[in-house]
């Protein structure tokens, strides 16, 4: 007797002797269900294929790829494009596929019924791959026809590669286009930028920073020529007052001696001669120029008076009073000095002003530097970003090339069929091995089912729990239960020992 849903083990084992043969049953029509399901449903066949990713030839340590996608992301889209009603309906149509339904239900039904045929699984990344990159995927297409179930995976298949080709080669296309465009934009603002920094040199030549050593360096060096041609200019004009005085001595002792030209006179000249001689001597070395001329002039002097006293020996009765027509040579020497000195004193002069000029201009470009220095820095600081700019995009532009190339040649990452697709020889659906388990579970399941029904709708006391349980009485003593063979037999004890057994 159950009471309260609870069966202990020995109510099983009283259940299970007397009523095996119903598990027997129930377990037997599991099974023979489970058969007939594989027969009456209908059969599925499974083509499969293995796509495996390649990777480039050319390492990309030498050339960057532009598709840079993660392969889960780009292969869940192109599953999508793939799977897309303008992709399955071609195939449905090529194929022939549902004709009985094609005339009864829509086509979108159609292509939903086609799309969960497919089934398209990422196969787990290798060890070493890079980021963890998948290698590869698989297409399942299960369909009641092996031979279509094939045809349709190799379609799809083709498909996956072909839109991988595709992508790829459209998205570095693009990017090398783009790249291209970029670059055209950055020339041009780099041209601008060279075209003010030229014309910015231009404008303060000799004024820019990295010549502001130079100008200092010249502008000492003009200092120091002003300085020098500055002395120079007073020597000239101390001997242009020099040369002055000096013409002015010798023209009046030259008309002096025009007065009266005899012995006398001469010895006059000569003497001055002599003295202005001491006098320079006393100022310069002997090896000076005007020192020399002096020299020069005195030893003139002496060879005319010399040969006037012998002119007067040899004609005592002619007149020596008569007056020269041209000056003397030293008068003629003096005032070519004199021409000379002022040319000196012009030249010098000029060369001055020149000078002060130049200096004028190194001083002004000394004092503009700091401001041109600012301005100098700002177009350089925009010419150069600029110029990395441009690099830096023609750097990718031509990675991107080369990119785009390698697509176009295949040498890029790329799919690879490892399997071809299958032709299925026996279905994948229904599977008789799952049949048979599920039959021979649900057949075991149902007969405890029944079972537990038995065993709960049983009243029989079989044990002294039971009897206080029910008669709410204490148990004094129990008859053992004694079994018959039949008539004439030997009785005997039951296998479950005494026990007493009342009927409620």
């Amino acid at each position: 007797m159950v009471r309260n849903g609870q069966i202990n083990l020995a109510d099983v084992r009283r259940v299970l002797r007397r009523y095996w043969w119903i598990l027997l049953i129930t377990v037997s029509t599991g099974l023979i269900a489970a058969a007939v399901a594989s027969l009456v449903l209908p059969k599925k066949y499974t083509s499969t294929t293995m796509v495996l990713v390649d990777q480039p030839t050319v390492p990309t340590d030498y050339i960057k790829p532009v598709v840079s996608a993660d392969l889960n992301n780009r292969l869940a889209s192109m599953k999508q494009q793939i799977l897309s009603r303008s992709r399955l309906q071609p195939i449905i149509e090529k194929f022939g596929l549902y004709p009985n339904e094609r005339n009864k239900l829509p086509m979108d039904i159609l292509v939903e019924k086609l799309r969960n045929t497919v089934d398209v699984a990422i196969l787990e990344a290798m060890a070493g791959t890079h980021q963890n990159q998948p290698s590869g995927f698989r297409v399942a297409v299960t369909f009641d026809n092996p031979q279509t179930a094939q045809q349709i995976c190799s379609e799809l298949t083709s498909m996956f590669i072909e839109k991988n080709v595709d992508i790829r080669e459209k998205q570095s296309a693009e990017t090398t286009t783009f790249l291209t465009q970029q670059l055209d934009e950055a020339k041009a603002k780099l041209d601008e930028q060279d075209t003010n920094l030229a014309q910015f040199k231009r404008k303060y030549l000799g004024a820019l920073p990295d010549q502001e050593q130079a100008n200092l360096s010249m502008l000492n060096g003009m200092n120091s020529q002003l300085e020098a041609n500055t002395q120079a200019l007073s020597r000239a004009q101390q001997d242009k007052a020099y040369n002055e005085s000096q013409l002015s001595q010798q023209q009046a002792l030259w008309r002096s001696a025009q007065a009266g030209h005899n012995p006398e006179t001469q010895e006059q000249q000569l003497q001055a001669l002599e003295n202005e001689l001491s006098v320079l001597e006393s100022r310069y070395t002997p090896e000076h120029p005007d020192v020399i001329k002096l020299k020069g002039q005195i030893e003139e002097m002496k060879l005319r008076i010399s040969e006037s006293a012998k002119d007067a020996q040899a004609n005592p009765g002619k007149n020596h009073t008569e007056p020269a027509t041209t000056e003397p040579p030293q008068i003629q020497q003096i005032r070519a000095a004199l021409r000379q000195d002022e040319f000196t004193v012009t030249e010098l002069n000029r060369e001055q002003k020149k000078i002060q000029d130049q200096i004028s201009i190194l001083q002004s470009r000394v004092q503009a530097s700091p401001a041109v220095e600012q301005q100098y820095k700002e177009l350089t600081r925009n010419y150069q970003t600029a110029l990395e700019f441009y690099n830096d995009l023609l750097r990718k532009r031509d990675n991107s090339a080369i990119a785009t190339d390698l697509e176009h040649k295949q040498q890029s990452e790329q799919f690879r069929i490892l399997d071809a697709p299958s032709l299925p020889s026996s279905p994948s659906s229904p599977k008789k091995a799952v049949l048979a388990g599920g039959g021979l579970v649900g057949g075991f399941g149902l007969g405890l089912g029944i079972l537990y029904l038995i065993a709960l709708s049983d009243k029989t006391l079989h044990s002294e729990r039971d009897v206080e349980t029910c008669l709410k009485l204490p148990v004094l003593t129990m008859v053992p239960m004694i079994e018959f063979a039949g008539v004439g037999s030997t009785p005997r004890k039951g296998p479950t020992g005494p026990r007493l057994e009342l009927q409620s």
